[in-house]
Order: C-alpha cells, then sequence, then structure tokens
C-alpha cells in the first residue's frame, strides 16, 4: 500500500508535532518488523541545512528508536550508488520543509526523484512537513513560488502524485486560501500547522492532529463549507 502522511507545518524542534511524529515512527517500526526501523530525511528545500537534520534525528532516534540517515544533494556531487542504498533501506522517509519550488526543480537534477517515486510504489512511507506535505499534490499553494509570480502566495504545479488542492499552514493562510479555492475549485485540503492527513493509495483516510486541524474545503452552490478531517484513532 502506498502511504503519505502530509502535515501542515509546525516546529520539529520545538517538538510540537511530536504526536504526528509518534504515528510516523508506529507506522515504519510496524513496516520494519523484527528489524530496527530506518527513516531516511531529506533537507533538500532548507538547502541541506544540517541543524534540521540534527534535530530530526534527535526526535526519530531520541524519542522513538528509530535509526536515521540524511539525503545530501545540494552542495555536492551525488554518488548514485550510496543514494539508491540510503532509499532501499529506508522503512519511512521525511521530507523537510523549506523552499518547495526549489526542492522540486533540485530533485529532476539531482534523481532523488525517481528514487522517491521507486520507494513509495514499494510501499515505503513518505512523510513531510510543509514544502515535503505538499509537493506530491497537483495544485499547490505555496510562498516559494513568489519570484515567479510576484505574489506573496501562489498556486503552483506540484509533482501531481495525488490530485488534489492543498495549502500548508492553514492557519496564517485561511483568507486568501478560502477566496482562492472559492473562487477557482470544487474541493480542497488546508493543513493547519501541527495537523497532518493520512493518504493510503492517493485517499485521504483521516488526519493526525498534535493540536491543529485539518479541513477539507468544499464549494457549493457559490459558498464555501468547511469540514474537519475525522482523526484516525489507531
Amino acid at each position: 500500500m502506498k502511504t503519505i502522511i502530509a502535515i501542515g507545518g509546525g516546529e520539529l524542534r520545538e517538538r510540537t508535532t511530536l504526536k504526528i511524529d509518534e504515528y510516523i515512527a508506529n507506522l515504519a517500526k510496524a513496516r520494519a518488523g523484527e528489524q530496527r526501523a530506518n527513516a531516511l530525511f531529506i533537507p533538500t528545500a532548507s538547502h541541506d541545512f544540517m541543524p534540521y537534520y540534527n534535530t530530526f534525528h534527535k526526535v526519530y532516534t531520541g524519542v522513538f528508536n528509530i535509526k536515521t540517515d540524511v539525503a545530501l544533494t545540494v552542495f555536492k556531487e551525488v554518488d548514485e550508488e550510496k543514494l539508491r542504498a540510503k532509499f532501499e533501506k529506508a522503512d519511512v522517509i521525511y521530507v523537510g520543509g523549506g523552499d518547495t519550488v526549489f526542492m522540486m526543480e533540485s530533485w529532476k537534477k539531482s534523481g532523488i526523484l525517481p528514487l522517491l517515486k521507486d520507494a513509495y510504489e514499494r510501499g515505503v512511507i513518505l512523510a513531510g512537513l510543509s514544502a515535503g506535505a505538499i509537493c506530491w499534490f497537483s495544485d499547490i499553494y505555496t510562498d516559494s513560488a513568489q519570484e515567479l509570480t510576484g505574489e506573496q502566495y501562489a498556486m503552483f504545479q506540484g509533482l501531481g502524485w495525488i490530485s488534489g488542492v492543498i495549502s500548508p499552514h492553514y492557519n496564517t493562510r485561511m483568507l486568501d486560501f478560502d477566496k482562492l479555492v472559492c473562487y477557482n475549485y470544487d474541493c480542497a485540503y488546508g493543513l493547519e500547522d501541527d495537523s497532518a492527513i493520512v493518504l493510503k493509495d492517493g485517499e485521504v483516510q483521516g488526519s493526525v492532529s498534535s493540536g491543529g486541524v485539518a479541513w477539507r474545503l468544499e464549494r457549493r452552490g457559490g459558498t464555501l463549507q468547511k469540514t474537519a478531517i475525522p482523526e484516525i484513532t489507531k
């Protein structure tokens, strides 16, 4: 089964997403079985900012006893064989936040994109926060396209693995995103910080909350209706 956990935002360092991280860790452990679970962190969106990986390691190894590794591709020539080996070991791949547009363009150049696609097809759990949450969708509401659009927030084309419209940090972008959806789309997802949605084979199964709410937005009769996506209880 193909699984994505999309986290709307939050502070890994401050552990505001810890309940979501626990859910991800438990999925990784279940996939690993009797072996110690492995997590691969991809910090491309933050331009391979190593303190970000160090924080990830402290949470996923220090709290959840999962072995971690990192895929660095922005400032170094990629050793394709070593990079592929990291992906093959992973039970979960966690994509960090940052510049979504830069990240997707970098992936196309570095060779990460086909490795990600292969892992997804093999049932490796994909998780990500902000940029790492929205990149999989067909239409993404991002602030990282400012140089291209001139707007603070704008719609941009994602990878298209998941059909849908999505915004991270919905609690801070609500008014702008609601207006955009109301005039242009039939439905969309708005993920507050410290909230996540769980997708299985491309379909939303429910949400996981560490304090935030994940919303489904639907345009009906010219008005926008919002429904909190029910939390997964197990």
